[in-house]
């Protein structure tokens, strides 16, 4: 994580002393659970738990650089501070079962965190698009200019893209939430599966199903592949953002505050800089999947080569999509449409976009569908070339008025083609 992508939620979250805390959290709520077993003396947790110790980070690294093990490093740290009662801590229990839960816990609440810039996110294109629900543009295909849509209409897919990945993150978060406090390799060898259950209750856990001596890592992969969805999803939005900035575009941009400047050196520019960061965010989050899913193959039970690695990834991906979310957020609430130029854009078209409509009111008067098709291409691509207006020319077409006659001005009605428009952006919206 660096700090200028990296929300402040997030910067608390995976600080080394949200670490530690969570890992104390995890081991007194396995002592209560030995408690009500009689495998630890009663009132060992609350007892302290009533010191209310403050751990040292600093402490612990220090006596990592001894211990080489940040595990027994933190329970040392933890018996200088509580004392005595501190001997009962870690019971039967094995490193991974502190790792592997607390990651859990951290995971869960990271995903907390971005389900609810998710949901703002949402909402500022759900505004937006029913804001924009009847303002025609041309649509594209390959760059090209396809059929109207509307402004509202492009952000409702942005909006439904969203959802889904939304939908994914939050199974991904039930997923993951998910710990172990079975001991060396799974076995519950000096536990048991009830003081597990109970113990990952209190943090509000379920047990891994069958643990090894930790926590299956497909359930990582899963959750990371979530987060580079969305993260995908907001590429698209930014990348299409960037195009309608483009100047021989023009049709939304980037809102350009007072004092803002676009280049070093040249005044007039006022570049998509939001949007390309955006892009540039989203390759790093996608960037934790693949290892992820290398993550997935460890040896036998259990080997560490996959905890270097999610102390990268996993405060990385989830601070980094935090701050996608909320930017992606104050992009679309301060987007510029500019409604003028995108009537020029449809008009650039030359109504070439109604082709369709015209090709089937010729197989409708009961012409070959490929017939019909040479004959309206012929007419659009004159029209293409300049050499006069698609309606005109189709309506100088012998063979289209031997077929459609007076019907053509008709088929040529952009309230028809988008009359679905605002029942789609309803359907995606609801």
């Amino acid at each position: 994580m660096i700090p200028r992508y990296t929300p402040s939620e997030f910067a608390d979250l995976w600080s080394p002393a949200r670490r530690f805390d969570v890992w104390l959290e995890v081991e007194l709520a396995a002592c209560e659970s030995m408690e009500q077993d009689g495998l630890v003396p009663r009132g060992t947790a609350a007892g302290i738990r009533a010191k209310d110790i403050a751990l040292s980070p600093a402490r612990i690294e220090e006596i990592e650089r001894t211990t080489k093990h940040d595990v027994i490093a933190f329970l040392t740290h933890v018996e200088e501070l509580a004392g005595l009662d501190a001997r009962w801590l870690h019971r039967g229990m094995t490193s991974s079962d502190v790792l592997d839960t607390s990651l859990a816990v951290l995971l869960r609440d990271a995903a907390d965190l971005l389900l609810a810039r998710c949901d703002g996110l949402l909402a500022a294109l759900a505004e937006r698009a029913r804001e924009h629900q009847k303002t025609p543009m041309i649509g594209r295909s390959h760059g090209i200019f396809a059929e109207p849509v509307t402004f509202g209409l492009a952000l409702a897919g942005h909006h439904a893209e969203l959802a889904r990945g939304r939908a994914r993150l939050r199974a991904a978060r039930d997923e993951i939430a998910v710990g172990k406090i079975a001991g060396a390799v799974g076995t519950y060898a000096h536990l048991s599966p009830e003081i597990e259950r109970r113990a990952l209750a209190a943090l509000g856990l379920a047990p891994e199903t069958v643990s090894t001596q930790v926590v299956a890592r497909d359930r990582h992969a899963a959750y990371f592949s979530a987060l580079a969805l969305v993260a995908a999803g907001i590429e698209r939005l930014a990348t299409n953002v960037r195009h309608w900035q483009r100047s021989e575009v023009a049709e939304a941009e980037e809102a350009f505050t007072a004092g803002q400047k676009g280049s070093s050196a040249m005044p007039h520019k006022r570049n998509p800089i939001l949007s390309e960061n955006l892009c540039g965010l989203s390759r790093v989050v996608r960037a934790a999947v693949i290892p992820a899913l290398e993550d997935v193959a460890l040896w036998h039970e259990r080997d560490i080569s996959h905890s270097s690695v999610e102390r990268m990834i996993a405060p990385d991906a989830t601070a980094t999509l935090g701050f996608m979310l909320e930017r992606s957020r104050a992009l679309v609430e301060g987007l510029v449409v500019y409604p003028e130029h995108l009537k020029h854009n449809l008009d650039r078209a030359a109504e070439l976009y109604f082709s369709e409509a015209v090709l089937l009111s010729l197989v409708e008067a009961g012409m070959p569908r490929q017939e019909a098709y040479v004959l309206v291409q012929r007419n659009a691509m004159r029209a293409w070339r300049g050499e006069g207006r698609f309606r005109d020319l189709l309506g100088a077409d012998a063979d289209v008025a031997a077929k459609i006659g007076d019907k053509l001005g008709a088929l040529f009605d952009l309230d028809h083609a988008l009359a679905h428009v605002p029942a789609i952006i309803e359907r995606a919206l609801a």
